[in-house]
């Protein structure tokens, strides 16, 4: 059995990584709102109708992805987003600007104002860290919303 001070002195190590498997020359180039939804709409699951998911594009300073990353799974009508763990998976991309995005698995592409609150959160934090949010996409697997062309962020 461990004493007091052997616990006290006892300390998780935690580890971070980042594997780059794609070669500069040959990541997807973002220029528009629709380069994103065809991109996130081909690498979604099934699940697109089933329930919500939020993911954030990760995007270096020529607008080239470096990767699409998991934030959150929800139920039908909503999923929680941790600001904390979109700017964690951020910074250890290295990436310059990001891409939120989440589906409605009703098929509708009006944001909610829960949608409209939960950008500009992670936009402010964004500002502060030097990480630009370059836009929120509503997907669906008939079409999209997007804040930036509503000029909504």
């Amino acid at each position: 059995m461990d004493t007091t001070s052997e616990i006290i002195h006892q300390v998780t190590e935690i580890s971070v990584t980042y594997q780059n498997k794609v070669k500069p020359s040959q990541r997807i180039k973002i220029s528009r709102s629709s380069d994103a939804y065809d991109l996130l709409l081909k690498s979604w699951d099934d699940t697109l109708e089933l329930y919500e998911s939020f993911k954030i594009v990760m995007l270096n300073k020529a607008n080239k992805v470096l990767g699409i990353s998991v934030i959150g799974n929800g139920g039908v009508s909503g999923c929680v987003v941790d600001p904390k763990r979109v700017f964690a998976t951020a910074l250890l991309s290295g990436c310059s600007s990001i891409i939120l995005c989440h589906n409605h698995p009703s098929g509708s592409t009006i944001a909610s104002e829960a949608d409209v609150r939960i950008t500009e959160k992670i936009k402010q934090a964004g500002i502060f860290l030097e990480i630009a949010v370059l836009d929120h996409l509503i997907i669906t697997a008939e079409g999209f919303y997007s804040f930036a062309d509503d000029g909504v962020l």
